[in-house]
């Protein structure tokens, strides 16, 4: 990690990055918290478009939950993270 500014260059291929993604929402679904049979999984795209779940996988085993909750998470906090970074930038050159 680099305590250098984000470039536009860098700001525009993160963005890049989201858009090409699956839609949001994903949400990490854990046995035993949020449902009671199966294996540790992400839901991609909620309710509203049909299931797609992604499997995530250390070495051969699944991945623990704080990082499905973190890939989750990822899919709707980046967006916020950039607007803000933006707004931020706006607001700076006024």
């Amino acid at each position: 990690m680099t305590d250098d500014p984000l470039t536009d260059a860098e700001l525009a291929a993160i963005r890049a990055r989201v858009d090409a993604a699956s839609p949001a929402p994903w949400e990490s679904f854990i046995e035993g918290r949020d449902h009671l049979a199966g294996d540790d999984f992400i839901r991609i795209g909620g309710l509203d478009l049909a299931w797609h779940d992604m499997n995530v996988l250390h070495d051969t085993h699944p991945a623990p939950p704080h990082d499905l909750d973190f890939i989750a998470h990822a899919r709707q906090d980046i967006p916020r993270l950039l607007a803000e970074v933006e707004r931020l930038r706006r607001k700076l050159a006024e």
